[in-house]
C-alpha cells in the first residue's frame, strides 16, 4: 500500500466514515428489527450492545489502522505469519458482500429511473419480479433481467472511475459531497412523513414497549448482532479506512462522532419509514402488520405502493427516496471494495490503480451472475451465508488475535495521545474477554439458523462460496512476491 495515501481532513475521514455505516441497512433493516424485538424496549440491549461491543471494538480498529498503516492481510503478518490466512478469508468475504451490494444498488438505479412516472405501475411487487429481482425458480437461472445487468455494470463502471483516483480525490471528495446530501434528503422525506394523516399510528406501533422481550435471549442476540451489521465493525474497512488517517487525530473523538451520528441516523429514518406506514395503513385495505417487512419488501414493493397512493407527492417523495438509498449504497460500496484493494495492492506490488482496475473488472463479471432471473434469491441466500457465518466467527477470531496474541495493550498510547476521552483496563478486558464470548454466541445461533432454514440448492451455494475463499485465502498466503522474500 502507498503509504503517502492519506485524507487530507479530519472531516473528510469522518463523513467517509460515515458513508461507511450509513448503508441501505439503515433505511430497510433496523425499522424492522427494532419493531420486531420489543419496540421501545429493544433500545435498552442495544444501547448497551454499542457501548460493549460496538464503540470498544471501532476504537480497536481506528487505533490499529492509524499505527500500523499497512494494509489488513499484512497487519496479521506481522502479529503471526499462520494469521495470514484469517485476512485473506476475511477481506475475501467482504469483497464478496460488494460484488452483490452493487446489484443491490442496480435494482434501486431501475427504480429511481421508473420513480419519475411510476414505471412500476399497479403491481410493485409483479414489476420487481419480471424486471427487477426475478423470483426463486431455478429454471430462470439461465435468462438475464436486462434492466439489472445494464444498471449493473453502469454503475460498475461509475465505481471504477471515481475509485480510481487517490482515496481523497475520490471517495473523500465524493463522500464530502453525498453525505451532507443524503443528510438533507432524508430529513425532507422524514418532515414530510412526519405530516403525514396518522403518521403517529406508525410511530406507536413502532415504539410501543414489550418489557417482557428483555427476558427472551434472542432480543439481545438481534441488538449485538445490528451493532455488527449498522456498525461495519471487524470487517477491516474501518481498519483500512483508518490507515489513511493524518497524524495529530483524536481517534477516540472521532469513533464517537460516527457512532453517534449513525445511531440517530437510523432511529429517525424508523420514525420516518413507520410514519409512512401508518398513513399507508388509512388508506388502503391492508393492515398495519402486514405492510410491515424487511429488506427488498420493504424497499421495492411497499414504498411504490404507498408512493402510487400519495399522488402529486409520491412524484417528488419516490425520487427522493431512491436517490437516497443510492447515495448511502454507494458510499459503503467504495469502503467494502478498500480492504482487498489494500491487501491485494500491499502483497503484489500493485499501483492503486492497477489494483482497482483488476478487481473493478472481476468483480464486475462476479456481479453478471447476480443479474439472472433468480437475482434476488442468490443475494439472499449469499447475504445470510457471507455475514452470519463468514463474517460474523473471522470478528470473534480477531478479537481473539488481538487480545491475546498481538496485544491491545499497544495501541492505547495512540489512542489517548490527543483523544478527549481515554481507554485502559477496562477496555483491554472487553476486548480480550467479553467480547470473544459475545461474538462466537451470536456465532453459533447464527449458524444454526443458516443450517436449519437452507434448501439443498442453498447449501450448494454456501459450499461454493466458502470454497472458493478458502482456496484463495490459501493461494494469496502461500504466494511469496519478490518484495517479500
Amino acid at each position: 500500500m502507498n503509504n503517502q495515501t492519506q485524507w487530507n481532513s479530519i472531516l473528510t475521514f469522518i463523513l467517509a466514515m460515515i458513508g461507511l455505516t450509513l448503508g441501505i441497512g439503515n433505511i430497510w433493516r433496523f425499522s424492522y428489527i427494532l419493531y420486531s424485538n420489543g419496540g421501545a424496549s429493544f433500545f435498552i440491549p442495544y444501547v448497551i450492545a454499542i457501548v460493549i461491543m460496538g464503540i470498544p471494538f471501532l476504537i480497536l480498529e481506528y487505533g490499529l489502522g492509524f499505527s500500523f498503516k499497512e494494509s489488513f492481510s499484512k497487519l496479521m503478518r506481522s502479529i503471526r505469519p499462520e494469521f495470514e490466512i484469517i485476512a485473506w478469508m476475511l477481506v475475501l468475504f467482504v469483497f464478496i458482500v460488494v460484488i452483490y451490494y452493487m446489484v443491490i444498488l442496480s435494482w434501486d438505479f431501475v427504480y429511481l429511473i421508473n420513480s419519475f412516472n411510476f414505471g412500476w405501475g399497479d403491481n410493485p411487487s409483479s414489476f420487481f419480479i419480471n424486471n427487477v429481482g426475478g423470483s426463486t425458480n431455478l429454471a430462470n437461472a439461465t435468462s438475464f433481467i436486462i434492466p439489472t445487468l445494464i444498471c449493473t455494470l453502469f454503475l460498475w463502471a461509475i465505481f471504477w472511475f471515481i475509485s480510481y483516483r487517490d482515496i481523497d480525490k475520490g471517495i473523500g471528495r465524493l463522500s464530502t459531497i453525498l453525505i451532507p446530501l443524503l443528510f438533507i434528503l432524508m430529513l425532507i422525506i422524514i418532515i414530510y412523513a412526519f405530516t403525514l394523516p396518522n403518521s403517529n399510528l406508525g410511530i406507536k406501533t413502532l415504539l410501543n414497549p414489550n418489557w417482557s422481550a428483555l427476558l427472551n435471549i434472542n432480543i439481545w442476540l438481534a441488538a449485538f448482532g445490528q451493532t455488527i451489521f449498522t456498525l461495519s465493525i471487524g470487517q477491516a474497512m474501518v481498519y483500512t479506512y483508518a490507515s489513511y488517517l493524518p497524524k495529530n487525530t483524536k481517534l477516540i473523538n472521532e469513533v464517537l462522532i460516527v457512532v453517534g451520528t449513525n445511531t440517530a441516523y437510523e432511529i429517525f429514518v424508523a420514525l420516518g419509514v413507520f410514519s409512512i406506514l401508518g398513513y399507508m395503513s388509512s388508506v388502503s385495505p391492508i393492515p398495519m402488520n402486514e405492510l410491515i417487512s424487511e429488506g427488498t419488501g420493504l424497499i421495492f414493493i411497499v414504498f411504490p405502493q404507498i408512493c402510487n397512493e400519495m399522488g402529486m407527492m409520491g412524484h417528488i417523495i419516490a425520487p427522493l427516496l431512491f436517490i437516497s438509498i443510492l447515495f448511502a449504497g454507494i458510499t459503503s460500496s467504495f469502503a467494502l471494495f478498500e480492504p482487498l484493494l489494500s491487501s491485494m495492492c500491499d502483497k503484489f506490488g500493485w499501483s492503486r490503480r492497477k489494483g482497482v482496475t483488476i478487481l473493478t473488472i472481476v468483480a464486475c463479471i462476479a456481479s453478471i451472475i447476480f443479474s439472472t432471473g433468480i437475482s434476488s434469491y442468490l443475494v439472499e441466500i449469499i447475504d445470510k451465508f457471507v455475514n452470519n457465518f463468514g463474517i460474523l466467527i473471522l470478528i470473534a477470531i480477531q478479537a481473539i488475535i488481538f487480545g491475546w496474541f498481538y496485544g491491545v495493550e499497544k495501541v492505547i498510547p495512540y489512542l489517548n495521545e490527543f483523544s478527549t476521552f481515554k481507554v485502559g483496563k477496562k477496555w483491554v478486558f472487553i476486548i480480550k474477554y467479553v467480547l470473544p464470548i459475545i461474538l462466537i454466541a451470536i456465532w453459533i445461533f447464527g449458524l444454526v439458523g443458516i443450517f436449519d432454514a437452507s434448501n439443498p440448492f442453498e447449501i450448494i451455494v454456501d459450499l461454493i462460496i466458502a470454497l472458493i475463499v478458502v482456496s484463495l485465502s490459501i493461494l494469496f498466503t502461500k504466494l511469496n512476491p519478490p518484495s517479500h522474500r
